[in-house]
């Protein structure tokens, strides 16, 4: 327990110190004007109080994320837990932080905005393009999730995957009902249904994990968490599994994911003083990441090991929805699995609505549509669910799954690339983003040519090789545009 314990404190001890050591750099000033007073128009741009803004930042960002993407790469061993801790610290945070005051200050812009800002125009077409699909990706995955465990859970046959049969009726009327919640989400003003709902779910999430933590603590004895003493990789399978990249993809959520950054300019539009950037977009991330560390550990503390919870992945064909429940119904009774489920029902939920929103300020931005108008978010919205429904019933979840897994970390690259030049035009010390940036360029890079998803070269020297040619290729043309412009 002394690894869990240790990285529990330095992630709360980061908010205190590398958090306010980002407010200087960022040059934070309560006396500059937000774009929730400056643009103010009732849909998007509505004051908010701190605290409802972080529990619904939180929900943005952590969706199913921190607890299923954690409880499936704790197989990798407690590994796992130096990456969520070092992971969430100096990239996820920090990558949470500055692109979330970049939009701040500049009107509460959409990501595909900012980036084209800082890395050109044609980077900004590719982002926009990206981005609506990467949200589109998130939506149908937070859409059919939450589908199939209400279905599962009142006794309607839940299907292997999420290509849904002729007679799946049951399963459907279920994505329907979650479908027209995300159409009235997004579709109306940001304080009429989010600013209501999320805070009680945010309240859950972190409800759900002090419980958790509160069995580690209580019952040592039976749950022991397994020390870091090497970097051995612990997986089932490590040869078509490595570390590198793997695990950098499997936990995401708890360490860093660039569908953050799409999130942070919604809450731009909301914050009332510059000031809350530190509680808001780090002090969010850094929530997280303690909800993934402690899930990573009961994951292995609860079936006795690593070697335990590997077996366990395999006896449940890899559903941590199903870990879930198993682990919340013997260490806390009916009621609160009862809870815990409508946690985690909820998590998924508020991450699909907000994607789906995140989608329309995107396309809005591109094309200039004013959000006012009712009819003009419709007509917005439309395409964006229906190509959300066509991913869920063409492609099987864990597809969709893996897919998403690797946009999600190749935006994080793009945004900690564009944080990197705006450090750099701001004279400020860009170090601090760009071994991040190099870092996840590689990981994602190594991923498209190992992953079994992907090209998944058995020759592993070649393929982390061709990694770093990509990653040195990406630096020189980021390196080029910074020095003499890419526009």
């Amino acid at each position: 327990m002394i690894t869990f314990i240790t990285c529990l404190a330095l992630l709360v001890a980061a908010y205190f110190t590398y958090g306010r050591y980002l407010e200087k750099v960022c040059g934070i000033n309560p006396a500059n004007p937000v774009p929730s007073k400056t643009m103010y128009d009732g849909v998007d741009y509505i004051p908010m109080p701190r605290w409802k803004v972080f529990l619904i930042q939180l929900l943005n960002i952590a969706g199913l994320g921190p607890i299923f993407g954690a409880l499936l790469g704790a197989a990798y061993g407690p590994v796992a837990f130096l990456w969520i801790t070092l992971g969430g610290i100096f990239m996820g945070a920090m990558h949470d932080f500055i692109s979330g005051v970049i939009s701040l200050k500049d009107n509460g812009k959409s990501l595909p905005e900012i980036i084209g800002k800082y890395l050109g125009n044609g980077t900004r077409t590719f982002m926009r393009m990206f981005s609506v699909l990467l949200m589109v990706l998130v939506g149908a995955v937070f859409m059919s999730q939450p589908a199939e465990l209400i279905a599962s859970n009142i006794s309607i046959p839940a299907l292997e995957t999420v290509a849904f049969s002729a007679t799946s009726w049951e399963l459907f009327a279920v994505l329907m009902v979650i479908l027209v919640y995300y159409i009235l989400a997004t579709l109306l003003p940001i304080d009429k249904i989010i600013g209501r709902l999320y805070p009680l779910f945010g309240v859950a999430l972190l409800v759900m994990a002090l419980s958790i933590l509160f069995v580690l603590f209580t019952n040592s004895g039976a749950y022991v968490i397994p020390e870091l003493t090497s970097l051995k990789n612990q997986i089932a399978d490590p040869d078509k599994f490595p570390i590198v990249p793997m695990l950098f993809t499997t936990i995401a959520c708890g360490a860093i994911s660039g569908f953050h950054a799409t999130q942070s300019p919604m809450m731009a539009r909301c914050m009332t003083s510059e000031k809350q950037s530190r509680s808001i977009f780090y002090g969010a991330m850094i929530a997280e990441s303690i909800v993934a560390l402690i899930w990573a550990a009961i994951g292995m503390a609860f079936w006795g090991g690593v070697e335990g919870l590997n077996a366990a992945i395999a006896e449940y064909g890899g559903s941590a929805a199903k870990m879930v429940n198993v682990i919340t119904e013997t260490t806390m009774g009916p009621v609160v699995t009862a809870f815990v489920l409508v946690g985690v029902i909820g998590c998924a939920v508020t991450s699909g609505d907000t994607a789906f929103r995140s989608a329309r300020l995107i396309v809005a931005d591109m094309f200039n549509i004013d959000q006012k108008s009712l009819f003009k978010r419709i007509m917005v919205c439309v395409p964006l669910f229906a190509g959300a429904l066509l991913i869920i019933f063409a492609l099987p979840f864990q597809t969709i799954w893996s897919y998403f897994a690797w946009c999600n970390q190749t935006l994080s690259v793009i945004t900690l690339w564009c944080i990197t030049v705006y450090l750099f035009e701001q004279k400020k010390p860009m170090i601090i983003a760009l071994l991040p940036a190099l870092i996840m360029t590689y990981v994602c890079s190594s991923y498209i040519f190992i992953s079994p998803m992907m090209c998944g070269m058995e020759n592993r020297t070649l393929a982390y090789i061709l990694g770093g040619v990509m990653t040195l290729a990406i630096s020189a043309a980021v390196h080029f545009y910074a020095r003499k412009g890419w526009k």
